[in-house]
């Protein structure tokens, strides 16, 4: 039982942010689900989410898109903190609590929900910037080396001046999921 007393259902719904055990994202989700339904909570505990984004990458030479957490080891639950539903979100199997000083819940901003429920792909290249170096990971020139010449954020593509055979240089277009920093 939580040492703060969270009152009744009268509030309104708010966001928080649950962390649990890395990779159990989605078994937490469903858990809670379940637990809000087992205990007719549904009013107290409205929607749990566990934010992803469609990242590209390259297998067997197809680009393919798949989904990655944002934020893995977190789960946002939206909810109306009593002590009842405290004590079922805090006992679901695999959460190790709310983000919060003293894992005490609180609640996001407006702006904090907006950023992390609607955030964009937050592509490996946005981290590059033009003039470092990189390693090409999948594709035909795999494992070789360059540096980055120019970065396309909205078509998902490198540009990357590439040292071939006998220290040619020659400039290539990647997918952003094709390089790595190197280092």
């Amino acid at each position: 039982m939580p040492e703060q007393d969270y009152g009744t259902a009268s509030a309104q719904a708010s966001w928080y942010v649950v962390h649990t055990y890395s990779g159990y994202e989605n078994k937490v989700k469903d858990n809670l689900e379940k637990a809000a339904e087992n205990n007719h909570m549904q009013h107290l505990i409205q929607e749990v989410q566990v934010p992803v984004e469609e990242v590209a990458e390259i297998r067997n030479g197809k680009r393919i898109m798949t989904q990655h957490k944002t934020f893995p080891g977190y789960v946002l639950v939206k909810m109306i903190i009593t002590s009842e539903s405290w004590y079922v979100v805090r006992n679901t199997r695999g959460v190790t609590g709310f983000v919060g000083p003293e894992s005490k819940p609180v609640p996001l901003s407006d702006a904090e929900v907006e950023v992390m429920l609607n955030s964009q792909p937050q592509a490996e290249a946005t981290k590059m910037v033009v003039g470092e170096e990189v390693r090409i990971i999948s594709g035909p020139l795999e494992n070789f080396t360059g540096f980055v010449e120019a970065i396309d954020l909205e078509h998902g593509k490198l540009q990357v001046k590439v040292k071939m055979f006998l220290g040619r240089e020659m400039q290539i277009e990647i997918d952003l999921a094709q390089a790595e920093k190197v280092g």
